[in-house]
């Protein structure tokens, strides 16, 4: 999922969501998010018609957090973002 995704589904923004994974970043194992790179993101902006660049784009490409990923990051989400 992405992290965009994700700050939603918590009700958070996404910037919030992505300094608490960042100041707990050891909790992560590497295979449990990535970060897109700019190839692969560009790609999602044109299967899924994410809006262009200079319209509110995001300025760093987007964590992807894998499904153990999504589950460890609820464990940060109460005490980090609430």
């Amino acid at each position: 999922m992405l992290d965009s995704d994700l700050a939603k589904l918590y009700g958070v923004q996404t910037f919030n969501l992505n300094k608490a994974v960042k100041r707990n970043i050891n909790r992560f194992p590497s295979d449990f998010m990535f970060q897109l790179t700019k190839e692969e993101y560009e790609f999602l902006i044109f299967q899924i018609g994410i809006s262009k660049q200079g319209r509110g784009g995001r300025r760093f490409m987007p964590f992807v957090f894998t499904e153990q990923g999504v589950a460890m990051l609820s464990t940060i989400t109460y005490f980090y973002i609430s």
